[in-house]
């Protein structure tokens, strides 16, 4: 085998079994875990469960974990590490808003930039497990064991003799810097992944939040127009342009343009798109299906779940959001919807298609009433890179209602997550912050959002809104034509911004400080450590009047740089949201000159900021 690839075989013929364990630990420092159970002998063998684990190190005192839910993915929860199990297992059929995308256990008050730390990560986007377990007998050698893998039901795996399960990677790493350590060895695994992208990641505008179903065409002509005005490269027509779409009720399963809302088809909306010279995306939800579809009324056998009774109805799953999910698992289904699909992208020839997976995946059976989440998984990845397959430079992001499936399975076939359905800023900080664990900037859809959050009711300055989707695969969901021409130039400034420093944010390390008195800064420092940006933000009021001096991670101690505020919107004179104290004198234009070692360990003065603010700082080596 190659190097840094170990392979390791074992059987046991009075049981019939025999089992293949690749690990592979990668220049990052990550070890990827796969195994391979072959059943070798004549009776069937139900997989009950085949897991990957490691040795936890004997420091291990404390886990972190995340949580959440719709609309407040990935919220860190950290609990004492004692003798015994932490188990964090995930029975919704997709990877869940309340996934934990890592489980880390690490000494006492490990943090973003210190302590010892290892991870766990299952690449998987159906049921799942994670597991810490500190043992007794592990004192002096190891504190236990840290593992994971795919959560199988009674039955979900049946192996005839001779047949083989592979079970989804297991990822582990290890840090000696804090959290801050274990996100560079993932994000440099991830981006060393042959399905990275590899071009420039367009600034991107999403229609949904702008119209919803109202597909009115001069409404969606003068969205384009404005889009490309400001800069924006990819627009994205969302939910609603298929038959007999005009709500979240009806037409989920029918993958054909609606004519009475799209006489002419697609073709003039992509046309006037592509005029402008930027790209069309195209929304999509393929696993699932409205009852009011005609799909369903042709096959109601087709729905994941029970069989629909002698009258035809009755089957299915307990409906939720007025959906079931089309059973992939047969072949007449998946065939079904796949044809459909390429035919839409044959004809509309879009470059991306935004694939939305808006359910759980309860009560989920076959045909045979077996569990099914295993084979609706895998044929989900099928359909995707079968899509790919057939359409060269076709793009993918994975949305399901926001964060729900959001792994390191589904993005071997997509080249971006949709983290949240929330486009509030505030809440963005957070979520973005924790998703940032395990993936780098530049998969992640991060917004800017109308003023008033259509989730939380929360109105946010567009200084907020701008400073926190710059960290990532930026973009806007708002209505652009009800701007004002103050507002239309900053965006415009924003999305400038944006492109300069794109080539840092999309291939730098991610560093963050721990929050302190209802503020916390995040950045990114390029691989040389020449160039740097950073968010300083202010989420709640201060306890104390002045915030005090900000330090800055992850710069070359011995190199000078030159230290500036930067107006995120592209405004020539900065504008700071604070109580009217003066600016310290290293927001000038000019700014200041200061080596690594005096910006990590003293830092910088911050200006006072009201709550729910930031500023911008960018760091530029000298010489």
């Amino acid at each position: 085998l190659e190097p840094g690839v170990l392979r390791v075989e074992a059987a046991d013929p009075g049981a019939g079994v025999s089992l293949a364990s690749e690990l592979r630990l990668d220049p990052a420092g990550v070890l990827q875990v796969r195994h391979t159970l072959t059943n070798t002998g004549p009776d069937v063998l139900d997989v009950a469960s085949l897991l990957a684990v490691v040795p936890l190190p004997v420091a291990a005192t404390e886990t972190l974990d995340l949580t959440g839910r719709w609309c407040r993915e990935r919220s860190p929860q950290r609990l004492p590490l004692v003798h015994g199990g932490r188990v964090r297992e995930s029975r919704r059929g997709r990877t869940g808003h309340d996934a934990t995308l890592l489980l880390l256990a690490g000494e006492t008050g490990f943090g973003f930039g210190h302590g010892e730390v290892a991870a766990v990560h299952v690449a998987w986007s159906g049921d799942h497990v994670h597991l810490v377990d500190r043992l007794p007998e592990g004192a002096g050698r190891h504190g236990g064991v840290l593992g994971g893998g795919e959560l199988l039901r009674a039955g979900e795996v049946r192996l005839g003799e001779g047949e083989a399960y592979t079970a989804p990677p297991v990822l582990f790493t290890h840090a000696g810097d804090g959290l801050d350590g274990v996100s560079a060895r993932m994000h440099d695994h991830v981006r060393a992944r042959a399905a990275h992208p590899r071009t420039e990641r367009p600034v991107t505008l999403n229609v949904w939040e702008a119209v919803y179903f109202d597909h009115d065409h001069e409404r969606l002509a003068a969205l384009v127009d404005v889009a490309a005005r400001l800069g924006v490269e990819r627009v994205v027509l969302d939910d609603g342009w298929f038959l007999g779409r005009r709500d979240d009720t009806a037409g989920l399963g029918d993958w054909e343009v609606d004519p009475q809302v799209w006489p002419g088809g697609l073709h003039p909306f992509a046309d006037r798109v592509r005029g402008h010279g930027m790209q069309v995306g195209l929304w999509f939800e393929p696993e699932m299906v409205n009852v009011d579809s005609d799909l369903v009324r042709a096959h109601p056998d087709w729905l994941l779940g029970a069989r629909p009774g002698p009258d035809g109805t009755g089957g299915g799953t307990r409906p939720w959001r007025t959906q079931q999910v089309l059973d992939l698992t047969r072949a007449d289904a998946y065939d079904h919807v796949l044809s459909q699909l390429d035919a839409v992208i044959t004809a509309e020839r879009p470059d991306y298609l935004k694939w939305d997976h808006n359910r759980d995946l309860h009560e989920a059976l076959d045909a045979d009433g077996s569990p099914a989440v295993h084979r609706q998984t895998r044929a989900a990845y099928r359909l995707m890179a079968e899509l790919q397959a057939r359409h060269p430079g076709l793009e993918i992001e994975s949305c399901s209602s926001g964060g729900a499936r959001v792994d390191l399975g589904v993005l071997e076939h997509t080249q971006r997550v949709w983290a949240s359905d929330c486009n509030d800023a505030l809440e963005r900080q957070s979520i973005q912050r924790w998703t940032a664990m395990l993936l780098p900037p530049e998969l992640v859809g991060t917004h800017v959002g109308p003023p008033h959050s259509h989730t939380t009711g929360r109105v946010a300055d567009l200084d907020l809104r701008c400073l926190t989707a710059l960290f990532g695969h930026a973009g806007i969901e708002w209505d652009v034509t009800s701007c004002s021409e103050q507002e239309l130039e900053r965006l415009a400034g924003w999305i400038a911004l944006h492109k300069r420093l794109r080539p840092l944010l999309h291939a730098g390390r991610t560093v963050r400080t721990e929050e302190r008195d209802g503020a916390w800064a995040h950045g990114v420092v390029a691989p040389d450590r020449r160039h740097a940006v950073f968010a300083f933000v202010r989420l709640t009021t201060g306890a104390d009047v002045v915030p005090g001096l900000l330090r800055l991670p992850g710069l070359d101690p011995a190199t000078r740089y030159r230290v500036r505020a930067v107006d995120v919107t592209g405004r020539e004179e900065l504008r700071v949201l604070g109580s009217g104290i003066s600016l310290p004198p290293w927001c000038d234009a000019d700014g200041v000159l200061l080596t690594g070692a005096a910006l990590a360990r003293h830092g910088l003065a911050m200006p006072v900021l009201d709550p729910e603010a930031g500023l911008l700082i960018e760091v530029t080596a000298v010489g």
